[in-house]
């Protein structure tokens, strides 16, 4: 039976870099969410059709920052996995197949006891906390992700501190997030909730990050944003990589190369 387990531990006094970033409406959103996190056809079908993409961007990543076998079921083995904001573990549980040891963290208790629950019954030991991430005394990770939260964070340039003081040196984070631009306010925010795609309130557009932003936020901190990928829609193809970044983007962030000129 697995040992995966949700604990809450956000008045961790041994935590640092910790600030608040949680908006509890945000995880009140989110935590009503949990019960049908799992169902493919229910509020998060999104997320679920969304999660093939995202792990195909992933695994790229693996493969050509450690310089692994590509043909290697288990690219993370020997390696630790964080993933901040991690709902009730939809990326969690590949990474684990991946052979990571895999921490969640959620800003809602009910995703990681929902996270935790599903990942029992699937046989994979995985830890759950519920709560900020600056909070948790958890030490660093070798592969840190973090998909589709920063657009729902109180302060992006916190938020991103924390998760870098979570990054072993040589490691690799992985964020995505929706850009802000025209389309996403169309498809994303007016059309997709408005047809019941994404549950009503999940976004807000105004708080949606540019890739040059980001990377803003990243440089000060010694960390530097590889070329993002985007994430599209087509009829034909359905969510997919893509060079168009107009509606959410994917990319890779390691530690800056530190030179004279620094």
């Amino acid at each position: 039976m697995s040992d995966a387990t949700a604990t809450d531990q956000t008045n961790s006094s041994a935590a640092s870099n910790s600030g608040v970033t949680i908006r509890p409406e945000e995880a009140e959103h989110f935590g009503k969410l949990a019960k049908d996190w799992w169902d493919p056809h229910g509020s998060s079908a999104m997320l679920h059709r969304l999660n093939p993409v995202r792990l195909k961007f992933i695994r790229e990543a693996i493969d050509v920052h450690w310089g692994g076998d590509i043909e290697s079921v288990k690219p993370l083995s020997g390696k630790t996995a964080l993933d901040v904001g991690c709902g009730a573990g939809l990326l969690c549980e590949p990474l684990a197949r991946l052979g990571a040891q895999v921490t969640g963290v959620d800003a809602a208790p009910e995703n990681a006891l929902a996270a935790a629950a599903h990942a029992e019954g699937a046989g994979l030991d995985i830890r759950y906390i519920a709560g900020e991430i600056g909070d948790q005394d958890i030490g660093q990770f070798d592969l840190v992700t973090c998909l589709e939260v920063i657009e729902h964070v109180a302060d992006k340039a916190a938020f991103i501190a924390q998760l870098q003081s979570r990054l072993k040196p040589g490691g690799l984070i992985v964020l995505s997030t929706p850009n802000r631009t025209a389309a996403s306010r169309i498809l994303l925010v007016q059309g997709a909730e408005a047809i019941g795609a994404v549950p009503r309130g999940t976004h807000h557009w105004d708080d949606f990050i540019t890739p040059d932003e980001l990377g803003a936020l990243l440089e000060p901190i010694g960390l530097a944003m590889g070329e993002p990928t985007g994430i599209a829609f087509s009829p034909a193809q359905g969510l997919h990589l893509s060079g168009d970044l107009g509606l959410n983007y994917i990319a890779a962030v390691t530690h800056r190369e530190v030179t004279e000129s620094d």
